[in-house]
């Protein structure tokens, strides 16, 4: 299970103050806690600045990120002009989230992400409205990965992104993005499955809960990366369980190390 560490994030307030002041001391501690937390990417994403204060920030993030730890960087901007400027200053393969069917998304990032190896999001979102069911996710998510296999991406480079919605809007959107899930994993052997846990919750009590069992539901449709916190001690020892459980995990050392160095919850 791929984890992408999710706090170097221009919505959290802490972040926000960190890049305004350039404060390469505090990135490189929340970097450093998920990297020793189990994470094997780090999102960074100035997406709540616009236009070159975006590129800015996000360029000057991937050089302080990769100067502290020797981990690859999940480059997360709705800006193909961010996305185009830091994957040149990006040490290694990055992957970039994220392309869709959107009209003036996918013709826009293309040329980024065949600029050089990299893995990359594809969110099951086109130019109309959110999608709602599992066959409407999968024929997004089919139609990308012919798009991008077709543009010379190899398949295990792509993770597909069902677009979790949460259930308090709706009690099917769970159901839909774990069919989703399953569909396109049973689909298209040798592609990847992604998605941001976060979302389901949204609007209702007990977030830590639901995104926590929902990870484990996912892992078992077939999920094979998700962007979370992975210095949440709980929501790993889910993780780690649920991969020993589903047989990934041989003589379940993974487990077991994790909780030897306190790096998973107890009961």
């Amino acid at each position: 299970m791929i984890i992408v560490g999710e706090k170097i994030n221009s919505t959290r307030k802490s972040i926000a103050q960190a890049l305004e002041k350039r404060d390469a001391e505090f990135i490189a501690t929340v970097v450093r806690e998920q990297a020793q937390a189990g994470a094997h990417y780090i999102d960074v994403n100035a997406g709540t600045y616009m236009d070159k204060e975006e590129v800015d920030y996000l360029c000057w993030l991937v050089e302080v990120v990769q100067e502290t730890v020797d981990l690859p960087l999940c480059l997360d901007s709705p800006n193909p002009k961010a996305l185009s400027e830091a994957i040149k200053r990006h040490k290694g393969k990055p992957m970039i989230n994220s392309i869709s069917l959107e009209k003036d998304r996918f013709p826009s990032l293309l040329p980024v992400i065949t600029s050089q190896p990299c893995k990359v999001v594809a969110l099951c979102m086109a130019q109309t409205s959110m999608p709602r069911t599992v066959d409407e996710r999968v024929s997004v998510g089919s139609e990308l990965i012919r798009k991008l296999t077709d543009a010379g991406i190899p398949i295990g480079d792509i993770y597909v992104d069902p677009l979790v919605q949460p259930v308090a809007v709706d009690k099917g959107m769970g159901l839909a993005a774990l069919g989703a899930v399953q569909k396109i994993m049973n689909d298209f052997p040798g592609v990847n499955t992604i998605c941001g846990l976060s979302n389901i919750s949204f609007g209702l009590p007990n977030r830590h809960l639901l995104n926590r069992n929902f990870l484990a539901l996912a892992m078992g449709y077939g999920l094979s990366a998700a962007i979370l916190d992975p210095t949440d001690t709980k929501i790993m020892a889910t993780l780690l369980a649920v991969e020993m459980l589903l047989g990934r995990d041989q003589y379940c050392r993974n487990f077991i190390k994790a909780y030897k160095q306190g790096r998973i919850a107890g009961s």
